[in-house]
């Protein structure tokens, strides 16, 4: 018969293994929707992700596409020197006033039917500032240009 000290430690170890699976699953199911991946538009055309996804779209605006429609919604299409994704921004906020034409910019959305659906936006906060990420992808593109003082 087993002592009730070596009893005790079974379960003590039981229920801990059983406290650290749980809390785990729900760590991972809560971090389900909060991880959005990055993605420029060359990533974006040589693998189109599902429509379902929720992802982040990085690059430049580029020129003379920003398109005004009715309300807060605009066309747009956001570059990384080596392709172009068209995006349509059907967000609730209206446009950033840093949000302009050869500025970098991230979109959050789905990709679908060969249009990026934008529901919100991440706009320069002054002259100089780049995303990151879309520093990185215009670099791999050769296109990325270092700011002017």
């Amino acid at each position: 018969m087993k002592s009730l000290k070596k009893t005790r430690r079974i379960q003590l170890i039981a229920a801990a293994a059983v406290a650290i699976t749980l809390s785990a699953g729900l760590i991972g199911y809560g971090f389900r929707d909060g991880i959005n991946l990055y993605r420029s538009p060359t990533q974006v055309v040589e693998q189109a992700p599902d429509p379902a996804e929720y992802f982040q779209l990085g690059g430049l605006v580029k020129e003379g596409s920003i398109v005004n429609r009715d309300g807060v919604a605009f066309d747009f299409v956001v570059t990384d020197g080596g392709e172009e994704i068209p995006v349509r921004y059907v967000g609730g906020e209206p446009r950033p006033d840093l949000f302009t034409e050869n500025s970098g910019t991230i979109a959050k959305g789905y990709y679908r039917a060969g249009v990026f659906e934008a529901d919100s936006l991440l706009a320069k906060h002054d002259e100089n500032y780049m995303p990151r990420e879309v520093m990185d992808s215009l670099k791999e593109q050769g296109v990325y240009q270092e700011p002017t003082s």
